[in-house]
């Protein structure tokens, strides 16, 4: 039986879901008639809770707003999700895992849903390009460090 105090870190992967799933087109019919190319604007949001003792639901959402002119040719919202088991690390090890390593797990999922929704809305797909999760984390690292020197001061 294993010993319950062992202080061995653990990493693993509990569970990967898609979590939300959302396709909208306002102004089907009509707007599929347009010959004009569309503009794309895609947004990621990463999110980050405990679910219980050890153990962390991380998620990345992307968002892809398809127009033509001022008018939505298609919205897609996805929310990617896993559950992770992290323990006996120190919690600023923990932060980076939860802020890079398991987002690079979700995000080809993530990027694999996206593409295939379009595709099956009738459109060509739109393939999310990859992310340096590592960069993003550390930004707003500097970011937070930054406003706590200002409020310090």
């Amino acid at each position: 039986m294993a010993d319950e105090s062992n202080n061995t870190p653990v990493f693993q992967i509990q569970r990967m879901y898609l979590k939300d799933l959302s396709l909208e087109q306002p102004n089907s019919p009509q707007i599929l008639l347009e010959q004009t190319q569309p503009q794309v604007d895609i947004n990621l949001a990463l999110a980050a809770e405990p679910v219980s003792e050890g153990f962390y639901e991380v998620s990345v959402t992307a968002t892809v707003t398809t127009k033509v002119g001022d008018k939505t040719l298609f919205l897609i919202e996805a929310k990617q999700a896993g559950i992770f088991e992290i323990r006996n690390l120190p919690q600023e090890q923990v932060e980076g895992i939860i802020g890079i390593v398991c987002p690079q797990m979700i995000y080809p999922y993530l990027r694999a849903i996206v593409s295939d929704v379009c595709t099956r809305a009738g459109f060509p797909p739109v393939i999310l390009t990859e992310v340096n999760f590592q960069a993003m984390f550390e930004a707003q690292q500097a970011q937070r460090n930054g406003q706590d020197a200002a409020i310090a001061n």
